[in-house]
C-alpha cells in the first residue's frame, strides 16, 4: 500500500469544524468519489481508496450528490435504441 502525503494548514481544520482524521477522511472519501464519478476507478476500487466496504461506499454516494450508475453516454445511446426497436417489434 503506498501513502499520499498532502500538506494543508492547520487553520482549515478549525475552519471547517473537523478533526484530523474526520478531514483527513473526509479527503479521501472526496478523492475516491470524484476518481469514481469521472470513471477512472471501479465502485470496488474507490471503495478501498476510501477504506470501506463497497456497499458503503455506494450508499455514501447519494451524500456526495453522485450517482452510484455510471453509464457513458454511448451505453445510454445503446440502450435507447435497444428500448426502442423492443418496443417497435412490440408494437407491430
Amino acid at each position: 500500500m503506498k501513502t499520499l502525503s498532502i500538506h494543508y494548514p492547520e487553520s482549515l481544520l478549525g475552519s471547517l469544524h473537523v478533526s484530523e482524521s474526520e478531514f483527513e477522511r473526509e479527503a479521501r472519501m472526496a478523492m475516491a468519489v470524484k476518481l469514481f464519478d469521472t470513471g477512472r476507478l471501479s465502485s470496488g476500487q474507490a471503495a478501498e481508496l476510501a477504506d470501506m466496504p463497497r456497499v458503503h461506499f455506494l450508499y455514501e454516494l447519494g451524500r456526495w450528490g453522485v450517482s452510484t450508475l455510471q453509464t457513458s453516454e454511448d451505453e445510454l445511446e445503446n440502450d435507447f435504441h435497444v428500448a426502442r426497436s423492443l418496443h417497435d417489434r412490440h408494437q407491430h
